[in-house]
């Protein structure tokens, strides 16, 4: 069976729920072969061969934490041109993309982003996208060259398949431009202690009718309840009631969750480009003309303000 090389997004050795779902994906394909970079690359090894992993590739070195992404694309190359696969697998996180875009156009590849499933085809794989913010779903391979695909968190189960994950090391040599950009300092995000927003299964959403940054505390007492991640509309974002990074919309971050709450969000294409593969939908709206409504699985008109409260205690009284 062909291999498929599968980039690990860990943290210091934790292994990130996204590579889990890649794993099996890549095993609907061929034998999943993982390569690990950075501080920590080795202690994945565990969790990898867990889920699947045949073989997990690995390299540590200063320019990874030191310089910006081109080193990650040279190691990766290095990789592809040791195992020859059927298919790279790469998370659909922003560097993920940048990573999968420079390793393409170096192995003279196309590419396929953001794909919400995969599946084997009789001329190579073959990814599931949702275009025109989700209205239409496509199905796509690459004809030319090995196929190169990012796929959206919580895109696939994450399943154990235990396997060799026998660890070997890989040899990289860094290309003159892998020191072109370099970091010069890091300033940590504060942790809240909710998941990370495009991994979190539960997705709970605040938008202009939340009227104030003092209002979310309606918004994260819910998610919190739920052990949910926190998500704001654009609208929220621009008039500073919430931090861009937990903007979902078009020009934010796209999340596909088990479930996802919006409250006191109209439903404008910006924000449903980001939330729309959502598996369940629910709208707290007081606007019964709301476009929200017209997406929805389950829609509440109401004041958030009445709805929200009500809901996070029935919650919590269920729970204790």
């Amino acid at each position: 069976m062909a291999e498929v090389l599968v980039y690990v997004d860990h943290v210091d050795g934790a292994v990130r729920k996204p590579t889990l779902e890649l794993l099996t994906l890549a095993r609907r394909i061929g034998e999943p072969v993982a390569v690990a970079l950075g501080s920590g690359a080795e202690n994945t090894a565990a969790a990898l061969a867990e889920h699947g992993a045949v073989k997990v590739l690995t390299h540590d070195a200063a320019e990874y934490a030191d310089y910006l992404v081109v080193p990650k694309v040279d190691a990766l190359q290095a990789a592809y041109e040791a195992v020859s696969p059927a298919a790279v697998l790469v998370p659909s996180s922003a560097e993920g993309k940048e990573i999968a875009a420079r390793l393409a156009v170096r192995i003279g590849s196309g590419i396929i982003t953001d794909a919400v499933d995969l599946e084997a085809g009789a001329e190579g794989p073959v990814a599931t996208q949702s275009a025109f913010a989700a209205s239409y779903t496509t199905k796509s391979r690459i004809s030319k060259g090995t196929p190169v695909i990012t796929v959206k968190p919580n895109s696939a189960g994450v399943e154990a398949a235990p396997a060799a994950g026998t660890v070997e090391a890989l040899a990289v040599s860094f290309s003159d431009k892998a020191t072109g950009t370099k970091v010069t300092s890091r300033t940590p995000r504060e942790s809240t202690g909710r998941p990370e927003l495009t991994e979190a299964a539960i997705v709970v959403s605040g938008g202009r009718g939340v009227n104030g940054a003092e209002n979310f505390s309606v918004i994260e007492g819910l998610a919190d309840s739920l052990g949910a991640a926190v998500g704001a509309s654009r609208a929220a974002v621009d008039a500073g009631w919430y931090p861009h990074t937990n903007q979902v919309g078009q020009t934010g971050k796209s999340v596909s969750p088990q479930l996802y709450i919006a409250s006191g969000i109209s439903g404008a294409i910006q924000h449903r480009a980001g939330m729309q593969t959502s598996k369940t939908i629910v709208a707290i709206n007081k606007d019964a003309e709301a476009p929200i409504f017209d997406l929805v699985d389950y829609g509440v008109v109401g004041d958030l303000f009445e709805v929200v409260p009500q809901l996070t205690e029935e919650i919590k009284s269920r729970k204790g």
